[in-house]
């Protein structure tokens, strides 16, 4: 009981308290990737601890098989009591039904956020084929049309696409900077760390905690490319071109862009360059996130070594009965046998 009541209290804890607390702090614009991990961290590990709750609740209620060896039967009986809680069959099913529901509800928005984008990327690869022509010069795809935009289409055939507007906006190291901010999108596979909150977020959509891990976590993609693109290219060319291509021309729901409505609060960051984490806090920071996944794993697993460490349940107990099995042997032989 202990165990399943320390994982639902740590995912309300996750929920309630560290997301709000996560999305307060200001480090993470200085370390947008480990911000990334400390985000699917806390929402992944607060969605498999509700799921390995469920599932301590259900261990109590296993059944031993009689045709079980006596050994397996005491480690098994050991295994329930560590589980054991009061409320019997039913909260085990209840238990059961929370793991199951948890796990379905997650894998079916995990497979339809993935088939939705890998679909809506082909259609839009489709009319690219149509309406945009391919420039070698610029490595891109580009699009007859007044507003500036440029995006990309990450998967397995990657396009950058840029609009005429885009290119008569942009000098010539702006549409570096450019070019260079998409290309790390596809790099990065930014788009899959998008659709994996943005599973958790639909499989979850009244719980304000994975929405905001979702919103997020496609912000900080948007860091992370805007600090590649400045390691290939000045940082004012970045913000010039982020300034040029505006908040009017989002990225199509297939792809990822440059612009966005958080142009302006990305502009003052890479103007004002903020220094990075030490190596002391980016080392606290990586621990963390570690300490986030291990937890669930650790606390539902900790009643199951408890019971290991029985003298019932152990490697030597578990020698016993073949040690056994081999002397019984031995001596029926050496009963058949003149020479004993």
């Amino acid at each position: 009981m202990i165990a399943a009541a320390a994982l639902l209290g740590y995912a309300g804890l996750l929920l309630a308290a560290g997301a709000p607390a996560l999305a307060r702090a200001r480090w993470p614009d200085r370390a947008p990737r480990l911000a990334v991990a400390a985000w699917l961290a806390l929402a992944g590990s607060a969605a498999a601890s509700v799921t390995l709750g469920g599932l301590a609740l259900v261990v109590p209620t296993v059944r031993v098989s009689a045709d079980l060896a006596d050994l397996l039967t005491a480690c098994v009986m050991a295994l329930r009591a560590q589980y054991a809680h009061p409320g019997g069959a039913a909260l085990a099913g209840a238990g059961a039904v929370l793991a199951l529901a948890v796990t379905a509800r997650v894998s079916w928005c995990a497979a339809r956020t993935l088939t939705d984008g890998a679909l809506a990327r082909r259609r839009h690869l489709r009319g690219l084929g149509l309406a945009g022509r391919t420039d070698p010069r610029l490595g891109a795809v580009v699009i007859d049309h007044h507003e500036p935009a440029a995006y990309c289409l990450p998967g397995g055939r990657r396009q950058v696409v840029l609009t005429t507007g885009a290119i008569a906006a942009l000098d010539h190291a702006q549409l570096a900077a450019v070019l260079a901010h998409e290309r790390a999108h596809q790099r990065g596979r930014h788009h899959l760390l998008v659709s994996l909150a943005g599973a958790l977020a639909a499989a979850f959509p009244r719980i304000p905690a994975f929405r905001q891990a979702h919103e997020q976590v496609a912000r900080l993609a948007e860091l992370l490319a805007d600090d590649a693109a400045t390691a290939a290219c000045p940082r004012l060319a970045v913000a010039g071109a982020l300034l040029a291509l505006g908040a009017a021309a989002p990225a199509p729901a297939a792809g990822l862009g440059a612009g966005g409505s958080a142009t302006g609060a990305r502009v003052r960051r890479l103007i004002a360059a903020p220094r990075p984490l030490s190596r002391a806090a980016s080392a606290a920071g990586m621990l963390t996130v570690a300490a986030l996944v291990a937890f669930p794993l650790l606390t539902a697993a900790g009643p199951a070594l408890a019971a290991r460490g029985e003298n019932y349940c152990s490697h030597a107990a578990a020698a016993a009965p073949a040690a056994a099995a081999r002397s019984a042997g031995t001596a029926g032989w050496c009963g058949l046998s003149a020479g004993c």
